[in-house]
């Protein structure tokens, strides 16, 4: 059975579980806001991430997660702080440069891309993000095959107004809908 624009209304008969490029395309139906995560230190890197979420206010806590195989991963594991920007709408080349995985690591990955040193750390953090946060290491938690990483807030700011960059079905885009700055 189908509903609106040939959507299923129904569970699939066999109730079956999607595997490998399947279930990334099922994932993908979660749109979700982009984020560079980064490390600084002799040896800074970013990484495009969109597995990002608010965990606590209370302690002030929040999640990355991060695949194993990842030069990230292993920069993480030597770092005891990290930053986190969420990207504004006009970010999506920023986006896709931190996601492609042929360019330069070390300091020369940051050469063309504006940032500004992070108030409580030093980790690059993107100009003009719509937020920055900073974070220490709180805790590592075992998530298949990503580690969920838990940092404690160090600083969160929220730098600017505007659209927000989205990641949905495989494909980048920006929240819809006309900003007005609130007074």
């Amino acid at each position: 059975m189908t509903g609106a624009a040939g959507a299923r209304t129904d569970p699939p008969p066999d109730g079956h579980l999607a595997t490998g490029r399947e279930l990334r395309r099922v994932f993908g139906t979660f749109a979700t806001g982009v984020t560079v995560l980064t490390v600084g230190g002799e040896h800074p890197h970013g990484m495009t991430a969109n597995s990002f979420a608010s965990v606590s206010l209370d302690p002030p806590l929040v999640l990355v997660c991060v695949g194993r195989s990842t030069v990230m991963h292993a920069c993480l594991a030597g770092a005891s702080s990290f930053g986190v920007s969420v990207l504004a709408a006009g970010h999506a080349g920023i986006a896709q440069y931190f996601a492609d995985s042929r360019r330069p690591v070390g300091p020369g990955e940051f050469a063309e891309i504006r940032t500004v040193p992070g108030a409580r750390t030093g980790v690059p953090l993107i100009a003009g993000a719509l937020a920055w946060f900073e974070c220490e290491s709180w805790r590592r938690y075992d998530g298949g095959d990503h580690t969920i990483v838990v940092g404690r807030l160090l600083s969160a700011v929220r730098v600017a107004a505007g659209g927000a960059l989205l990641f949905h079905d495989g494909q980048l885009g920006t929240t819809e809908y006309e900003w007005r700055a609130r007074g």
